[in-house]
């Protein structure tokens, strides 16, 4: 609607516009939930489980009573047994007659000060039963195993899950006949790969602040994802309808999908209705990393078919997943890691299935790419092994495999545009490989391809013109540092075809802002832009109407023009948005507000292509593909593995904001980095063993190349918002495997077992000697 449609040019989209609030940012002036003040304010704080499964048997707060400044003490027994999850409803707001991880919250306090509220909940004494640790997927699915949920049979599930004592969930999809097609292979390759936890380690830790009016409404805000997950969670774990809580967001400081579900707000609730008073709550470091979330240990078995030429016949992924004590985002991860377990390419016979286990860790929840990370480490590792013993070069392998567009993605579903070839294409120019490949000296250079989701669930955006005839726009998104409302804000300015500087982003606001199911998902730029899209056309629709009127002409011989016009096509006569407002507004026909909402509705699953069990997306798709390469050098002596460069090519579709996309690749890059060299969550017994930032190594500037070479390849989805697809999680998918075959170059050494840390590095490079 809004490019000129004989030259393809775009007014806003395609700029690389800064983010609309990195001046906040960049003086200090911006508002984050520990910045947040109320009057009469109290601060919260919280006891943890010292067990990772007991039962609970009994509570005595008297000594945390008596401190001067404490108001409000609570344990499991002020809470009701109300439940609350995205897919399985098994958590509570807090340990109610027993804990199932260590560092589960058992108690909390509220007091006039931080510190206070810190020391009295120490003082709170419970007296426990200690229940056999379940503390792997394995000694979970034992016949006899501790049961970590008793009444996992009883509680709500939003999908056929297939569950039973610790089996949280099982997922299966098959295609073609996997088994029979064995036999028809050149060469079969099988392994098996771990992937370990990894902490999200947002820079802000979680923190919550409610207040409860005179009328009984509760005002929450919070570091999230999403106002309205947050909304439904609190009230679902609390016993409240949703209309008497109102979730808002300030600045949040990243989340990675550590902040999509509830954290600490139903707590932060509960303190407040007791002590009548707004209650503030911030996690340390510490707790962060101990109660909220982290990335799932992954077990892979891989095992791939394929002719001496190169083509692929078959593959089989079994996956075994610790889904930690609560089911959290557990069955999405699973379901999501088998969708994407046989990469962008053609295989004709194809199956994935797998099991996530209740254990006593800390619940595991999405991260970046949610299970695509790991299945691609697996897949794409294995397709170098596959490489080099067919003699094939490993980017001439997978060009040779790759979906194309009109092809159908493992399940079935279309894939409507797709720039993967080009993708490989583009960093095999761009990272000179083929010379690099044959004189890279010591140092060693790997290639990765994936392809990953945009499109998923409910989302809607409202657009109102004002008096003067500039806009808001509220589409209920929350901006976690990614770009988020810059881009939403240039979609609906080129759909209007006026300056950014002409529309303001309202800030997410359960009471006013339309429905956004969460920033997640790489979603937002493709689901949400579609419905910003849709509300601006609407807006544009009633804006020509009235624009009809004062021109005296029909509403189809008008046009857009730029800097907020609406002209007669052929003609210089035109009048603007200023004098349209002031008419809806003080003459006829009343204000201007555009609206649309949708859901995403390509289904998953193909009956006639594929058969599926357990599958908890009924509908997620829209996939946006990514290649790169990396290069790196080894220390012969130590075994540390470093990266020297890194080169992407990234289809998104149409790049909204290139600078922007550019800034998620680096981001990305930067993470999967640490995820694939550095990175480990460890437990000793229950307790994790590394909780902080003394402990827990995670890349610094150090570690990451000066420079990251990105080429954006630009493949419109049809009915993406100007063709636009996401880009927040592939940059992370390629980086882990791109890596490892970085190292087998350099080495001849091939991991199977992330992080590739210095002493998994140094032990194989000894036994390869």
């Amino acid at each position: 609607m809004a490019a000129d449609k004989t030259t393809n040019k775009m007014y806003q989209v395609g700029k690389s516009i800064p983010k609309i609030d990195a001046k906040e940012k960049v003086l200090g002036q911006a508002q984050y939930i520990a910045d947040l003040i109320r009057p009469n304010m109290l601060f919260g704080a919280m006891l943890q489980s010292p067990y990772a499964h007991a039962k609970i048997i009994s509570y005595d707060t008297s000594e945390a009573e008596k401190v001067p400044g404490v108001k409000c003490v609570l344990t499991g027994d002020d809470f009701e047994d109300h439940k609350m999850g995205p897919f399985i409803k098994d958590e509570g707001a807090i340990a109610k007659g027993k804990v199932r991880y260590m560092g589960e919250p058992v108690a909390c306090v509220a007091a006039e000060d931080e510190a206070t509220a810190r020391a009295a909940a120490l003082l709170i004494d419970v007296e426990y039963e200690e229940l056999p640790a379940i503390l792997s997927p394995e000694a979970a699915l034992e016949p006899g195993a501790a049961v970590i949920h008793e009444e996992l049979q009883d509680y709500f599930k939003v999908f056929e899950a297939i569950a039973e004592d610790n089996l949280m969930s099982f997922t299966e999809i098959s295609e073609g006949d996997v088994d029979k097609a064995w036999d028809e292979c050149d060469l079969i390759v099988e392994n098996t790969y771990e992937t370990q936890a990894q902490n999200h380690l947002s820079l802000e830790p979680c923190g919550a602040l409610a207040e409860v009016e005179p009328d009984g409404l509760i005002n929450l805000w919070s570091a999230n994802q999403s106002v309205f997950r947050v909304q439904a969670n609190v009230c679902e774990c609390l016993g409240l309808p949703m209309s008497r809580l109102r979730s808002m967001t300030p600045k949040v400081g990243a989340g990675f999908g550590n902040k999509m579900e509830a954290h600490i707000q139903p707590l932060c609730v509960a303190l407040a209705l007791a002590s009548k008073r707004p209650v503030k709550m911030i996690l340390s470091r510490e707790e962060d990393f101990e109660t909220v979330r982290a990335r799932h240990p992954f077990k892979v078995r891989c095992k791939t078919g394929v002719m001496n030429d190169g083509t692929f016949v078959a593959r089989e992924v079994e996956l075994l997943v610790d889904g930690g004590a609560f089911a959290d985002d557990s069955p999405g991860v699973l379901g999501n890691a088998a969708l994407m377990s046989m990469g962008p390419y053609h295989f004709p016979n194809a199956k994935a299935f797998g099991k996530v286990a209740y254990t006593n860790h800390l619940r595991f929840a999405a991260f970046r790419g949610f299970g695509n990370p790991q299945v691609t480490f697996a897949g794409e590792s294995q397709l170098d092994e596959i490489a080099d013993k067919l003699g094939i070069d490993p980017i001439d392998l997978r060009i040779k495999n790759v979906l194309d567009k009109g092809q159908k993605w493992f399940g079935g579903q279309k894939v409507d545009s797709n720039g993967l070839q080009e993708c490989l294409e583009k960093v095999r120019a761009s990272s000179d490989w083929d010379n690099r490949r044959k004189n890279s000296g010591d140092n060693g250079i790997g290639v990765s391809a994936a392809g990953h989701i945009s499109g998923l669930l409910a989302t809607g955006a409202i657009v109102r013109m004002l008096e003067d005839g500039t806009f808001v726009l509220n589409t209920g998104a929350t901006d976690i540092g990614q770009g988020s409302d810059t881009v939403l804000t240039q979609i609906c300015a080129e759909a209007l075809q006026i300056p950014i500087e002409n529309i303001r982003t309202a800030a997410p606001d359960t009471d006013g802002s339309p429905y956004n199911w969460g920033t997640t998902a790489s979603r937002v730029t493709y689901t949400t832009g579609r419905a910003v899209v849709g509300a601006a056309e609407d807006a544009v629709r009633q804006i020509k109407d009235y624009a009809a009127i004062l021109l005296e002409s029909s509403a189809d011989d008008l046009e857009l023009r730029e800097g907020g016009m609406v002209g007669i096509k052929g003609a210089n006569k035109e009048v603007s948005f200023f004098e349209i407002a002031a008419m809806t507004h003080w003459g006829v026909g009343g204000p201007i507000v555009g609206s649309h909402t949708l859901v995403f509705d390509q289904p998953t699953i193909d009956p006639k292509r594929a058969v599926a069990r357990g599958m908890p997306f009924t509908n997620i798709g829209v996939f946006t593909f990514a290649a790169m390469v990396s290069e790196v050098a080894i220390d012969q002596v130590t075994g540390k593995a470093s990266a020297e460069g890194a080169w992407y090519a990234v289809d998104v579709g149409q790049a909204i904001n290139p600078g922007l996309v550019e800034g998620q690749v680096d981001g990305g890059y930067a993470q999967g980095l640490g995820y694939t060299l550095f990175e480990e969550m460890v437990w000793d017994d229950g307790r994790l063993a590394n909780p902080t930032l003394m402990d827990y190594k995670a890349p610094g500037t150090a570690e990451v190349p000066y420079e990251i070479d990105t080429t954006i390849v630009e493949h419109p989805e049809p009915d993406g918002p100007f063709g636009a697809k996401g880009v927040g999680e592939i940059t992370l998918v390629t980086v882990p495997a791109s890596i490892a075959n970085a190292i087998t170059h350099a080495s001849c050494l091939r991991l199977r077992k992330l992080p590739l840390s210095p002493e998994r590095v140094l032990n194989g490079l000894m036994e390869n000697e």
